[in-house]
């Protein structure tokens, strides 16, 4: 399958898996509307995917909403798939994404950085 194929799929699973969250179709109580799909990374041969998710809840929150996407697997993997027409569907695994928090945590630390070297400036 071509790059630009696996970029389109990729795109297609993390929007209907996204739907599938806020829709409530996921009826798992773990799974709360503030989780968000932010990249799928599909194996080149359509066997796996990797789906990276985030929320801005606290980290526990984010941990039991993976576990519950997880053990959901199977029941989203049934619905995409009769919506995707592959000849081979990839097996979900659902990751929790750190990533914004850690870029919010860098800017804050950035920032007050910023916001003291003014009072240093001052001192000398």
């Amino acid at each position: 399958m071509g790059s630009f194929r696996m970029e389109r799929l990729a795109s297609g699973l993390r929007d209907e898996i996204s739907a599938m969250i806020l829709s409530g179709v996921i009826k798992d109580r773990r799974v709360s509307a503030f989780l968000s799909v932010n990249r799928v990374e599909v194996s080149s041969d359509l066997s796996y995917a990797k789906v990276w998710v985030s929320s801005f809840e606290n980290e526990s929150r984010l941990n039991r909403g993976v576990e519950g996407l997880q053990s959901a697997a199977g029941f989203i993997q049934t619905v995409l798939s009769k919506k995707l027409r592959l000849c081979q569907f990839p097996r979900l695994t659902f990751i929790p994404d750190r990533s914004i928090k850690e870029g919010f945590e860098m800017v804050k630390k950035l920032d007050s950085l910023v916001n003291s070297a003014p009072a240093r400036e001052g001192e000398q």
